[in-house]
């Protein structure tokens, strides 16, 4: 899988992202990969992997976790899905299936696979946005253990990096327990994405 992925054509990698089966054993719907990026992205988006509805659609964040991060964001889905302005790049790749508590982590097979390739292509971002504990665990070095403790430490990674909570109404609790990410980090955010856009 990774001979010498640096060395392919941008247009070749990502043909090879899209076609990967290397879980196609383990996922419970089969491999399709979804992920959306151009070399002139401002904006990185690294959740955590495809739900059910995205599979289904082939879309990332077509549902309502992507309604209330567009909302945070203060863009439209047009602006959201024009991959020269935002690459979304999960943690993994595929839908996992779902466990007891919700969609399963993301395969562990699929970031040591691509991510570092890809990431090294998007030499244009400006902001990445890091959305809960799998991706917080890769893409910052100095990790807390909990998400809530990575989000309140914020300024230490702004204005390049913003760690996140998860936008699923799952995370509604952690939100009315948190208000003052809503209140302060938010128009942040929407400040920086308009600036970059």
């Amino acid at each position: 899988m990774t001979d010498n992925l640096a060395q392919l054509p941008f247009d070749e990698l990502v043909r090879r992202v899209r076609a990967c089966t290397i879980c196609a054993d383990v996922l419970p719907l089969g491999p399709r990969p979804v992920v959306q990026l151009s070399r002139e992205s401002r904006i990185l988006v690294v959740g955590q992997a495809p739900g059910r509805r995205v599979h289904e659609t082939g879309l990332p964040f077509n549902d309502p976790s992507g309604d209330r991060l567009r909302q945070w964001m203060g863009i439209s889905r047009e602006d959201f899905y024009d991959d020269q302005k935002l690459a979304i790049l999960p943690m993994g790749f595929c839908y996992p299936g779902t466990g007891k508590s919700g969609d399963l982590p993301p395969r562990p097979e699929c970031a040591p696979a691509w991510r570092e390739a890809l990431l090294e292509r998007l030499s244009n971002i400006g902001l990445t946005l890091v959305i809960g504990q799998y991706a917080h665990a890769w893409h910052l070095p100095d990790a807390k253990k909990s998400v809530t403790e990575n989000v309140t430490n914020w300024c230490n990674y702004w204005p390049d990096v913003l760690p996140m909570p998860h936008p699923s109404p799952r995370n509604n609790l952690w939100l009315r327990r948190n208000p003052w990410f809503e209140q302060e980090v938010v128009p942040e955010l929407q400040q920086r994405v308009a600036s970059l856009l």
